[in-house]
């Protein structure tokens, strides 16, 4: 009888949930899992830091709606992954941490890197255990898989033993069929009904998307927007479903709407410090809630009507109903585009003023130039890039990455590989801060070795700007640890083989981005902007 090992029983079960890729830092203790991938045809993306693998497979999940998978050695491989793993918690994205575990012959005994890894992460995950027969890792795998998708989704962390992995079972060993659901949920006749119903009576609807509204259905998103008239906000995983430049999307003018606006149609919102906690909106408007995770309707604020289901597949329901029209006041939509071009405009004259080194909106203005529409870009944290984003054009559901209600540093590395990864053909770049950079930056020699031409633009004051921002309100006379120092990154990044530049003048930074380009390597471009002032309130509340 054909023997396999665990390891390809395992890659196997990963292969028939449709899972292409993995990421991974490798280790001793996971050669069976790499293996196993090797036999069964799934590419290994070998990385620098098991944090960036982490990152790179949560991406993964968010850009192919597939569960993200990374594999990682045990001991301190293992705890590497926690802030990633926290992120896609945070975000809840669907992840898979596969960790090494020492052999079960060796428990207590002082073996290598011995740990208790599920009872590390099962305050951080959504399901955290140890397979213990290699007959049974489909069945393992089945279960972690399904507590992954349910609800809004979340990562989880199965442990496998090395002797688990490397132990042999028959080749025909059989693995669970049709272990979760697929299609996603809407809501019911009379609760559609209703909800059309009070968008098709608003005089001032406003409909926002929120980290839980998938890509699949952003066509239906702009369909019901263009059938009610209302504008559309979108924030976190939901940018890019509305194309730049379309009339009804709102960049700048959220809060205005929110004020004014008679009913709101919230689609996988959190309302946490990135929206306001839900405190802008009207007190008097109708606030129609949809969220796969019951336990986010009517968190921080009340909801006229909570309904726990897929936002997108409502959003569906919602263009087939034949009473989708709109009837209020249209005059109110067009002032919100009036007001959207006047802070347009005033945004173009921050961005032309004169500055001593980069000014800051002129960064922002020219990256989201270059990266254009059809880009993916993985936003890496800082005041800079809070700048960049208000800037960008990218059009594509999920093609803007960013971190999410963590807040996480040092994303975007594993975010563009992952990216450039599954979308080869595409423009992948990485906007960071010079803080930002700081933790994953040496991700650039697995770009060179992976000839991967993924382009870093990195906006640099030599300071934690937010930070300081923040510390010099409670103790100016007391900068503690703010300061960086305008350091050369651009010159690690040729060192390790890839194209670098240094721009400390306007007009050289579109020049330089468009030599990053041709030179088809990876590529990074250190910008000496203005140190900002900006101090953010999300410490605050």
């Amino acid at each position: 009888m054909d023997k396999i090992h665990g390891g390809q029983l395992l890659a196997r079960a990963l292969r028939n949930e449709g899972i292409d890729t993995i990421f991974t830092l490798t280790g001793g203790h996971i050669i069976g899992i790499l293996d196993g991938c090797a036999l069964e045809g799934i590419r290994v993306v070998d990385v620098r830091h098991e944090q960036t693998a982490a990152h790179a497979a949560e991406a993964y999940s968010r850009l192919t709606g597939k569960l993200g998978v990374v594999a990682v050695t045990a001991g301190p491989g293992v705890t590497n992954t926690l802030t990633a793993v926290m992120n896609a918690q945070y975000s809840g994205t669907p992840l898979l941490v596969l960790g090494g575990r020492h052999p079960i012959q060796q428990e207590h005994t002082g073996g290598l890197q011995e740990m208790d890894h599920p009872q590390i992460f099962r305050s951080t995950t959504r399901f955290a255990a140890t397979a213990w027969e290699t007959a049974r890792l489909g069945e393992y795998f089945a279960t972690a898989t399904r507590h992954a998708f349910a609800g809004r989704g979340g990562p989880v962390f199965l442990d496998i033993p090395l002797d688990v992995q490397t132990s042999l079972v028959a080749d025909s060993t059989q693995l669970p069929k049709h272990y979760r659901p697929t299609d996603p949920s809407g809501a019911d006749t009379d609760t559609i009904d209703e909800i059309t119903n009070l968008l098709a009576g608003a005089e001032r609807p406003v409909l926002f998307a929120g980290s839980r509204f998938r890509a699949r259905s952003a066509g239906a998103l702009v369909a019901l927007a263009e059938a009610v008239n209302a504008p559309a906000y979108v924030n976190a995983g939901a940018r890019g479903a509305f194309p730049y430049g379309h009339p009804l999307l709102g960049n700048r003018t959220r809060s205005q709407a929110f004020a004014g606006a008679d009913v709101v149609l919230a689609l996988g919102v959190d309302w946490d410090f990135r929206t306001g906690y839900g405190r802008k909106i009207a007190t008097d408007a109708s606030v129609i809630q949809i969220d796969s995770e019951p336990t986010r309707i009517g968190w921080n604020r009340p909801a006229h009507r909570g309904i726990v289901a897929n936002p997108g597949r409502v959003v569906e329901q919602l263009i087939e109903h034949p009473g989708i029209v709109h009837s209020g006041d249209r005059e109110w939509t067009g002032r919100l585009q009036a007001a959207e071009t006047e802070r347009l405009q005033a945004a173009n004259i921050a961005a032309d003023a004169p500055a001593e080194l980069v000014n800051p909106e002129f960064f922002g203005r020219t990256v989201a130039e270059f990266f254009g529409t059809d880009s993916i870009a993985a936003v890496d944290g800082g005041d800079i890039v809070a700048t960049t984003a208000k800037w960008l054009q990218i059009s594509t559901p999920g093609h803007v990455l960013e971190p999410g209600p963590a807040g996480t540093l040092g994303t975007g590395p594993g975010f563009a590989l992952a990216a450039k990864t599954v979308f080869p053909d595409k423009r992948v770049g990485i906007v960071f801060g010079d803080g930002g950079f700081g933790f994953h930056g040496m991700e650039f020699d697995t770009y060179v070795r992976l000839g991967l031409p993924i382009i870093g633009v990195v906006g640099n004051d030599g300071v934690w700007g937010n930070i300081k921002s923040f510390h010099r309100m409670f103790y100016p006379e007391r900068l503690v640890a703010t300061d960086l120092g305008r350091r050369p990154y651009h010159a690690m990044v040729e060192a390790l083989g890839g194209h670098g530049e240094l721009v400390t003048r306007p007009e050289a930074l579109l020049p330089a981005l468009e030599r990053a380009a041709a030179s088809e390597l990876p590529a990074l471009v250190n910008v000496h902007v203005d140190e900002t002032s900006r101090a953010s309130s999300n410490y605050s509340g």
